[in-house]
């Protein structure tokens, strides 16, 4: 079948647009690798455009230099593996029980998980919740907030509805299964693709968190990575361009202050890399199951 001009005119510009949006798209994260690897002098003139300028790995030696990164990373990693295991333990079981229509109240019930999705307490009585609790500043508080997504567990109800037959529950159930073995033997082995996508978006919410830590945490050892970052980069920063201002500096001494200055801005983009690297090298690795599980209830039959 032979393509009209038309079709082909559609063909180039689709494919001119994917090309666009992929440039827009992958440009900022090439080019905090590029500014990362180059002479913090001429990125901060702008020369760094497309390839790094006087290779380097200063940046990296200053962020690897710095002990509470190391710290911050093992708290992230501790929070973000056992803050999803914890979120998957809560969330796949409700969304499954959900599922089910002889469940008595299952519309009730969910709308009370909806509703916590527009309305919540505030700010200051999650505080003081926390606080009376006895949660503040200890780990627990960040893997217990972050542990329930409503989100999440409707996509994952939506998956249990539409994409599971409930005559393989009938079967079993003729052939004597309970409903855990049910759950174990049939719901979570053909659940995987949305298991995927909920794990993959839980590991992102809890690699990035950081408001939690911000309010509820104050011990240093305790911070997350983000935390980290942003004391770094933020606070730090701040009290450079503070220095740069003094009018009693020596030559000598703002000299090295606008290299310290240089030497911050660039440690920027490594930081950024360090922190986005663990969550670039996994996302492949799931990325079939993500597809999949991404286009639940857009096809049915």
């Amino acid at each position: 079948m032979s393509r009209s001009r038309g079709d082909k005119v559609f063909d180039i510009a689709n494919t001119v647009f994917m090309l666009l949006l992929l440039l827009v798209t992958f440009y900022p994260l090439y080019y905090t690798v590029i500014a990362s690897l180059s002479e913090p002098f001429d990125v901060a003139r702008g020369n760094v455009r497309f390839l790094p300028v006087n290779f380097t790995l200063q940046s990296y030696r200053q962020v690897f230099a710095y002990s509470q990164i190391w710290i911050g990373y093992r708290n992230t990693i501790f929070y973000t593996v056992f803050g999803t295991l914890f979120s998957l333990f809560l969330t796949i079981p409700a969304a499954y029980t959900l599922s089910k229509k002889q469940i008595p109240f299952r519309g009730v019930i969910t709308f009370f998980f909806v509703f916590t999705m527009y309305f919540g307490g505030g700010m200051i009585p999650t505080f003081l919740l926390v606080r009376d609790m006895g949660l503040m500043n200890t780990p627990w508080v960040m893997i217990i907030l972050g542990g329930f997504s409503v989100w999440n567990m409707i996509v994952t109800r939506v998956y249990f509805m539409s994409s599971i037959p409930e005559e393989l529950y009938e079967s079993a159930r003729i052939d004597g299964a309970s409903d855990f073995r049910q759950f174990f033997t049939i719901a979570l082995p053909l659940a995987k693709p949305v298991i995927a996508v909920i794990t993959l978006w839980y590991i992102v919410g809890n690699w990035n968190a950081f408001f939690n830590a911000l309010l509820y945490i104050r011990d240093a050892n305790l911070e997350p990575l983000q935390l980290v970052l942003r004391r770094v980069l933020v606070l730090e920063q701040s009290v450079l361009d503070e220095g740069l201002l003094q009018d009693t500096l020596q030559p000598g001494e703002l000299l090295d202050r606008v290299r310290r200055a240089h030497a911050a801005y660039t440690m920027r983009y490594a930081m950024v890399f360090i922190a986005s690297f663990p969550l670039l090298v996994a996302y492949p690795f799931i990325q079939k199951h993500f597809v999949k599980g991404i286009m639940v209830g857009s096809l049915k039959g």
